[in-house]
């Protein structure tokens, strides 16, 4: 079993797109693959539809009681640990509390026979919830925007992550990921380029393709169900593809 987080403390930089598409093309590959929101805005767990979720469901009791993993639901062939509003209400009760930010590690031990890989999207936050994901995983996927907003967190992501391999020796970033990419745009052009010059080892960019990715959101379905072989989809395979030749997952699906 390979643990990936996918990582950054600045919002709308495409994690829960990865977390969800990328997870959803493993396991259509044939791999085991649990999903697990950390997010208490519960953009995945929303995205896949998933309704009327109770504490009890989330990693609230695996937070909080350091109590086993709640058995997840399952969706196109992905088993799933939901979030909801309540999650963030885990943060006050681990502060202080001895080993807190290994709980969710230790949990994810108890059933590493059953998985191939496990994703979790971490809230964008340098807090409790955020750092436990951190500490439970193998790899960091961290997308970065082709924005002017994606350089300006590159301090604070450096920081971020050199604290948590400070701790966890073993993490590494398994890809950086520029996202919402789009090659007519000049402002695009030159911070993939800066990108380039700063961060390694970095994905090929995901185009930004904005209307698939709306609707297969609205559709409460991954791209690979809702537009089967379109751009965006094979944009999917490609970093799935990627995200496989980097850390040796038996990823036997198309390339694009």
């Amino acid at each position: 079993m390979q643990t990936f987080t996918v990582f950054n403390h600045a919002g709308g930089a495409g994690k829960t797109s990865i977390s969800l598409n990328v997870g959803h093309e493993l396991a259509a590959s044939g791999l085991r693959v649990l999903l697990i929101d950390l997010d208490p805005q519960a953009s995945l767990t929303g995205w896949l539809g998933l309704t009327d979720v109770q504490p009890a469901d989330t990693v609230y009791p695996v937070a909080v009681d350091d109590e086993p993993l709640p058995t997840p639901q399952q969706r196109y062939g992905l088993h799933v640990i939901p979030s909801n509003m309540n999650l963030a209400l885990a943060e006050p009760h681990m502060l202080g509390a001895v080993g807190a930010q290994g709980r969710l590690s230790r949990a994810l031990a108890a059933v590493a026979d059953q998985y191939d890989a496990v994703i979790i999207d971490s809230p964008p936050s340098l807090a409790q919830l955020t750092i436990m994901g951190a500490l439970a995983a193998d790899w960091m996927i961290v997308p970065v925007p082709t924005r002017q907003k994606g350089l300006d967190a590159l301090p604070g992501l450096k920081v971020a992550l050199a604290s948590y391999k400070k701790v966890l020796p073993k993490l590494d970033v398994a890809l950086y990921v520029p996202t919402f990419y789009d090659a007519r745009r000049l402002h695009d052009r030159e911070v993939l380029a800066d990108l380039r010059a700063k961060l390694a080892p970095l994905a090929e960019p995901v185009p930004q393709r904005e209307a698939v990715w709306l609707d297969s959101t609205m559709q409460g379905a991954p791209v690979g169900v809702y537009a089967p072989g379109s751009p965006v989809h094979r944009d999917v395979q490609r970093l799935t593809a990627e995200l496989a030749q980097r850390t040796g997952l038996p990823y036997a699906g198309s390339v694009a």
